[in-house]
């Protein structure tokens, strides 16, 4: 089992994002603040659960995590920031939408900006290490998935139902053959591609 945040001294938020390495969509981002006595033996990082196992958490985190925010940023603010700043930024605006006052931010991956002077700490698959990052990657991961399965509904050539906006070879055929909707990142499709797109 994971232990449950990074450190013990200061109410910590666990920030985690869905989405970076998509064709299309925005980028989702979560914070959660767990109680420090929070236990759970599958959770982790959200990659290596499946769908089932994801929204059986997700209704477990909602319901005894002390807090909890989601937040995303658009195809257009990602092609306007690149991927990276706009994967930070969706964090910064998931802590913004915590209810509970904390004192240190723990943070997947290894780069992330300061927020409000609020000491952090980036850390390496960090989902599969804490506990607050693991719920946060997924709830970033479980409301994108929604998002994407509603875009589908509008955009039923990409087989967004099915890679969630991911650069699968159905997902890049498809863009070959119909072009690119509102909602694709234009700075993430492949290069080979470009001149036939746009």
């Amino acid at each position: 089992m994971l232990l449950t945040s990074y450190q013990t001294e200061f109410v910590e938020a666990g920030c985690d994002e869905a989405g970076r390495g998509c064709l299309a969509g925005p980028v989702f981002a979560a914070a959660v603040i767990l109680p420090t006595d929070f236990k759970n033996d599958i959770l982790t990082d959200s990659k290596k659960l499946n769908r089932t196992q994801r929204e059986k958490l997700r209704t477990i985190i909602e319901k005894e995590a002390i807090a909890f925010s989601v937040a995303s940023l658009d195809n257009v603010k990602i092609d306007e920031v690149n991927i990276l700043q706009a994967s930070i930024q969706s964090m910064h605006l998931a802590l913004d939408g915590l209810k509970k006052k904390f004192g240190f931010i723990a943070v997947d991956g290894n780069k992330f900006n300061a927020y409000k002077n609020t000491p952090h700490k980036t850390i390496v698959q960090g989902d599969g290490k804490y506990l607050n990052i693991a719920a946060a990657s997924v709830l970033a991961k479980t409301y994108r998935d929604e998002w994407m399965e509603r875009a589908h509904e509008q955009y039923l050539i990409y087989g967004w139902l099915q890679n969630k906006g991911y650069g699968t070879a159905a997902h890049r055929q498809a863009i070959m053959q119909h072009g690119y909707s509102p909602l694709h990142r234009k700075s993430f499709v492949l290069k080979e591609m470009q001149t036939k797109l746009w």
